[in-house]
């Protein structure tokens, strides 16, 4: 149980990020209907390309370690972006926006949403 809740933390937040990129940037744009999509594809993306690109930066750029998530968040919504249809970033300036937007949505959602929602997720 305390898994699914994990899960659904964890999208929670993604989907909290994205909404706030949608909601403050124009051009920035996702379908209503496939808003649902997007946020599992994003996801998806996210958890299979964090540690790669982690193992990836520790090897090649170690510089890199400190802004693993913002470039995981960059190259998922690229990803993102390329398979939903109904999905547009709105250009370069719109994509570095969204990946900060992203990031800060989906962190401040992290931190909250096991305060207030998933009390079960919280760390005893």
């Amino acid at each position: 149980m305390k898994f699914i809740i994990s899960i659904a933390t964890y999208l929670a937040a993604n989907a909290a990020g994205l909404l706030a990129a949608v909601l403050l940037l124009p051009g920035f744009s996702i379908d209503f209907t496939a808003f649902i999509v997007a946020v599992v594809i994003f996801s998806a993306f996210q958890t299979i390309a964090g540690p790669l690109v982690t193992k990836l930066s520790m090897k090649q750029a170690p510089q890199l370690m400190g802004g693993i998530a913002l470039v995981t968040i960059l190259l998922g919504l690229l990803v993102t972006d390329l398979l939903m249809p109904r999905m547009a970033i709105g250009g370069i300036a719109n994509l570095l926006a969204a990946t900060l937007l992203v990031w800060l949505g989906a962190l401040v959602a992290t931190m909250l949403l096991p305060i207030y929602v998933f009390k079960q997720v919280r760390k005893e």
